[in-house]
């Protein structure tokens, strides 16, 4: 007879997929409501010196990860498609010389709309990126202004256009619930957007993030029922022209979902590099959270002392159901039971007092094999993911 195991002990069967994320600081101008960690870029970038400094970070993580393949890269901001080529494809030549890069693994890479950036599309390509991010965020000028985006709506055509000749997997960002939005607006904006039928769409509700413009000086946003009213006009919109919303803020053709992504949801591991990066990482006994250092200066200066990790620290076992519902029950299909005990190392005890309260509040459907999240659920996560919080001591 096997012996039970307790909900405080982990136990991986086997170790979750890998992928690896690379931030890039920089941008041309910090937006109003971004509450990443990116900056200004004043003058030229310290291109060849971060490229080093990732290599390195990237060095010091592989005795937690030796021998994994990688199944995703992701370069995200700030903006990425600042960097030259040649720096993309040394970095994911760091990558390859380390850890076994799986030959199909998904490489995307975010841009802007600029012109300048969208000239250095087809370098990347053959740097070997096989998937861009455009954030587009509305093809309205009046929008656009209000957002700080240095782009306008000729610019963010001509970069789509300009991206769908070299690359066969794109994702566009649009935004609303935009300053002043009206309803037909929001509608234009998302039927722009469709019409060029990229691979998927990110559509995202504007919120006002704490240590941002917006947040000290606020902007008058539509009221909360417009607000929804746009967000059904986007999944309608959307929903009619081919794609799946597979997540909340996701949508995307069929198969054609974000790979990097979609592990992140599924709670598998990455590894995150570069200034203000964060890392999940699956060992034998524990799951292990990372930050490195924040400001791309202090970055610098503290990988060559091997201190650029800032924060370590294992989740506890009480915390582990809620960090996987977090991620599981934002995707449309859920997730099957087997996987909170292959992600997390628990046994599906651990998680089965709060599925079986979110199921009688009518959160979740359930069965034997999988855990969805109802329409109610997917509308109030943050009141699904509260019965999930660890009780206080």
């Amino acid at each position: 007879m096997p012996v039970a195991r307790s909900a405080s002990s982990i136990r991986f069967q086997a170790l979750p997929p890998l992928s690896v994320y690379i931030h890039i600081p920089w941008c041309v101008r910090k937006c109003p409501y971004c509450d990443f960690n990116s900056h200004e870029a004043k003058g030229a970038l310290p291109e060849s010196e971060y490229v080093a400094a990732l290599t390195a970070d990237l060095e010091s993580t592989l005795p937690q990860v030796w021998g994994r393949k990688v199944y995703t890269v992701f370069f995200g901001g700030g903006t990425p498609s600042l960097l030259t080529a040649r720096a993309i494809d040394d970095v994911l030549a760091a990558i390859r010389a380390r850890l076994p890069l799986a030959p199909d693994a998904e490489v995307t890479l975010e841009a802007n709309p600029g012109t300048f950036e969208a000239e250095k599309f087809a370098a990347f390509r053959a740097a070997g990126v096989n998937r861009l991010s455009i954030g587009i965020q509305s093809f309205h000028p009046r929008h656009l202004q209000a957002l700080g985006r240095i782009h306008g709506e000729r610019e963010a055509r001509h970069a789509i256009e300009t991206a769908q000749a070299i690359f066969d997997d794109i994702n566009l960002d649009v935004m609303y619930g935009l300053p002043g939005q009206t309803l037909a607006e929001a509608r234009a904006d998302i039927e722009t957007a469709a019409s060029f039928g990229t691979a998927h769409v990110s559509a995202y509700h504007l919120t006002i993030e704490p240590n941002t413009y917006f947040h000290r000086y606020p902007p008058q946003l539509p009221e909360d029922d417009l607000a929804a009213d746009m967000q059904q006009t986007v999944e309608d919109t959307l929903s009619a022209r081919g794609y799946r919303n597979y997540e909340t803020s996701a949508f995307a053709r069929a198969g054609r979902e974000c790979r990097h992504n979609l592990n992140y949801w599924r709670f598998g591991d990455y590894l995150g590099i570069g200034a203000g990066a964060h890392a999940k990482i699956s060992l034998p006994d524990r799951v292990l959270r990372e930050a490195r250092v924040k400001h791309p200066r202090d970055y610098l200066e503290a990988v060559r002392h091997g201190r650029h990790v800032e924060a370590a620290r294992a989740v506890s076992h009480r915390e582990l159901p809620f960090e996987f519902m977090m991620n599981a029950l934002r995707l449309a299909e859920g997730f099957p039971l087997r996987l909170f005990e292959e992600r997390t190392g628990l046994p599906l005890a651990a998680a089965l007092p709060g599925l079986d309260i979110a199921e009688a509040r009518g959160f979740i459907q359930r069965d034997h094999e999988r855990a969805v999240p109802t329409a109610l659920g997917r509308r109030f996560l943050n009141d699904v993911l509260e019965i999930f919080l660890p009780p206080s001591r």
